[in-house]
């Protein structure tokens, strides 16, 4: 099918298909279409069609359309379906000394960075337990401090793992409290060893 007018693709498409972001705001638009009319003249001798064309103007305003977010920016591939929640204000992730301390315990854990998903509550706050076992299916959940704690998971007993209905989860310290004491490493590695 050849579609000249743009316009036209969004009768015959759903608007996520081809609307960028951009896109999807109110906007008047214009459709021109064209009616001819024919008519036949009573002459004796000769039929003569009369042409005329005629403009119609339609005007529609578009509503914005919100799409849920349904895609977390996060760091790693989850392969394992191992998530890791931290909360940062100033990174997109984590900062890269804690970046570098934390792929160090996934290397003792025989892990690699693509083996698991580090997720920045963050930047979705308030973040919904149920969202987050939607999209990413974790099988185990490190949540690192209260700050990122999301939605709906109740209360957890601090270094101490808890295993759910599919989610083994622990609920630990941040890597700002642990950088800055031996024991609350000692107290982190311990449970992260059995999760």
């Amino acid at each position: 099918m050849k579609v000249d007018n743009p316009n036209a693709f969004r009768f015959i498409m759903p608007d996520e298909l081809y609307l960028l972001p951009e896109d999807k705001v109110a906007k008047p638009i214009s459709v021109a279409a064209e009616s001819v009319i024919t008519t036949t003249a009573p002459v004796a001798t000769t039929i003569e069609p009369v042409i005329t064309s005629q403009v119609i103007a339609v005007t529609e305003t578009l509503q914005p359309i919100k799409t849920p977010d349904t895609v977390f920016n996060y760091l790693g591939s989850n392969n394992k379906s191992f998530v890791i929640l931290v909360s940062y204000a100033a990174d997109e992730h984590m900062p890269a000394a804690h970046l570098a301390a934390l792929e160090n315990i996934l290397k003792r854990k025989e892990l690699a960075l693509d083996d698991v998903a580090i997720l920045n509550v963050h930047q979705y706050q308030p973040l919904a337990m149920a969202r987050l076992a939607g999209e990413l299916k974790p099988s185990r959940l490190v949540i690192m401090g209260k700050d990122a704690l999301p939605q709906g998971i109740g209360n957890l007993p601090l270094n101490s793992p808890v295993q759910g209905k599919k989610t083994n989860v622990l609920y630990s310290f941040s890597f700002d409290e642990m950088m800055s004491s031996n024991d609350n490493k000692k107290a982190f590695w311990e449970q992260m060893k059995t999760i």
